[in-house]
């Protein structure tokens, strides 16, 4: 009688989400995120053949929840992979973006090794892994109660984090023994634009949280819309641009319907008719999605805007970039503009290129609308760095850096106990995940000793008997190495050197019937570096 749960990743680290849950002979993942910045601490490997796994079952879209999913089909998983018809939709477009990325960056990183004689690498994933995962995609409806197998039932729950987004609800029976185990997936904060407030659940055996800002509190109430007003009446005064860096998909459209306000309302003086461009062809694709799920995903207001024929996040002034030609034409044009661009923690994209032309110009302002992770740029920004880094050039920051409290996607600690105390009767465990050493163990120590819950934030590899309701291995934290980066060094050294043997062999067989005289000189070349180097 198995029911065990073991946890993968984003454990006391806020990326790359993962969860290893089997029952019985049935093999699921929850999520199956990449990690995005700082990588503190070692993700468990899966603890069976990738093509052993039965399911994926997904929160939603973010690439840190669902960014491994072409790497897990490339790895052999053929499963099926339950999640919301929205999350599906978005994961139609993210998935294929994401792999493009992938074999960009490493197009460019080979055109630099060939250019210094270093080995090649390989893109983590390519289009193809990312077309054929996406056929194994099945959506359901919110709220729908959808059999899995004879042992697995399951209901997603709106969460209100991102179009599509879910709470997971699982009950498992094993042996005649039924628990119910929910994943949060990530809670979301009240009151966004577009979409829902999170809706509860209120019953679990075992619930798995997020923690992102177990630590935390937004500000309460904020109107977005007059700070936004501020900042972009401030910029345009000044001659600048603001740059906003934003997810593609949600904060993107978030935005955009904060600045139909601003239109609508004429809160910008002086500066009729400003210019708004969206530099991100997936963000515009993202936009066609919203579009596409407004009936089961919207709230009730936007809902009333739309039957009054309102395009909730269209407005005069909006261009759409999607060609590399029109994106760099935004910085050729040196009229004031707001320009919103991905990715939204400055990690890749084509926001990189408009920091470049900004970031050094004391007249633009470059405004976070969002969570920026340890070890991105974002978040150096963020912090107060002086000069970065973009395309190995070093610029200097001059730009004004706002950041707009509050407009986070996650629930801060307040929401996140709502959404626990929603459970009538006190889960029997609740283990805390997704948010970084601070946050995860603050969260988890206000759980355990001023609420009684029984609490625990697992470390990678650790698991748990579901059935028995015990530890079956608690695991110590296990640091990514320091070394990590000479080891690889090392290794492509090596492989460098495994290549040069082949092509030697290559030379040697293309000189078969060649000049004696040549042949022995070019024999005893190579015995002599044999000799050499078994001294």
């Amino acid at each position: 009688m198995q029911m065990k749960l073991t946890f993968i990743g984003a454990d006391h680290e806020v990326t790359g989400s993962c969860h290893y849950l089997e029952v019985g002979n049935t093999k699921l993942l929850v999520d199956c995120g990449m990690e995005q910045g700082n990588n503190v601490y070692e993700n468990a490997p899966l603890p069976v053949p990738y093509n052993q796994i039965d399911y994926v079952l997904l929160t939603h879209a973010h690439i840190d929840h669902a960014g491994l999913l072409p790497w897990l089909y490339a790895k052999g998983f053929k499963g099926r992979i339950i999640t919301t018809y929205a999350t599906a939709d978005l994961c139609n477009i993210m998935l294929v973006d994401s792999a493009h990325i992938q074999e960009m960056e490493s197009e460019w990183k080979n055109r630099k090794a060939r250019r210094a004689g270093r080995s090649e690498v390989e893109p983590l994933y390519t289009i193809d892994d990312a077309l054929g995962v996406l056929k194994l995609f099945e959506g359901v409806a919110y709220s729908q109660m959808f059999k899995l197998n004879s042992d697995i039932t399951l209901r997603f729950t709106d969460v209100g984090h991102l179009l599509g987004s879910a709470s997971i609800e699982v009950w498992a029976t094993e042996d005649g023994v039924t628990k119910k185990i929910v994943f949060s997936g990530d809670i979301g904060n009240q009151n966004k634009p577009l979409i829902r407030n999170p809706q509860y659940i209120d019953e679990a055996d075992y619930v798995i949280m997020e923690s992102t800002y177990g630590n935390r509190h937004h500000k309460k109430h904020v109107d977005h819309v007059p700070e936004l007003a501020q900042i972009i009446q401030e910029t345009l005064d000044r001659g600048g641009n603001v740059v906003i860096p934003a997810f593609a998909v949600g904060r993107t459209q978030e935005l955009l319907y904060f600045i139909r306000r601003i239109k609508e309302e004429n809160m910008i003086q002086g500066h009729d008719g400003f210019e708004v461009y969206v530099d991100s062809p997936l963000a515009v694709e993202a936009t066609h999605v919203f579009k596409l799920n407004m009936a089961e995903c919207y709230d009730d207001e936007t809902k009333a805007l739309v039957e009054r024929g309102i395009n909730p996040i269209d407005f005069p002034g909006l261009k759409l970039s999607i060609t590399s030609d029109e994106s760099k034409n935004i910085n050729f044009d040196t009229t004031p503009k707001v320009i919103i661009s991905a990715a939204g923690m400055c990690d890749a994209g084509r926001i990189r290129h408009h920091l470049k032309h900004n970031l050094w110009r004391p007249e633009s302002t470059i405004v976070f609308a969002g969570y920026q992770a340890e070890g991105t740029l974002g978040r150096l920004l963020e912090d107060g760095a002086p000069a970065v880094k973009i395309f190995g050039e070093e610029i200097d920051v001059r730009a004004h850096i706002a950041h707009m409290e509050g407009i986070s996607g996650h629930a801060d600690k307040d929401g996140l106990l709502t959404w626990l105390l929603s459970f009538k009767e006190r889960p029997r465990y609740v283990f805390t995940v997704h948010g970084d050493e601070e946050n995860c163990t603050e969260f988890t120590r206000v759980l355990g000793e001023e609420m009684g819950y029984q609490a625990k934030a697992p470390y990678s590899g650790s698991e748990f008997d579901l059935i028995r309701g015990c530890w079956i291995r608690e695991t110590a934290p296990v640091l990514i190495e320091k070394e990590t980066a000479k080891r690889r060094k090392a290794t492509g050294i090596y492989t460098r050197l495994v290549n040069a043997g082949q092509q030697l062999m290559e030379v040697i067989r293309n000189n078969e019937g060649g000049a004696n005289k040549d042949l022995q000189k070019f024999t005893d070349q190579i015995l002599a570096l044999c000799e050499k180097w078994e001294r």
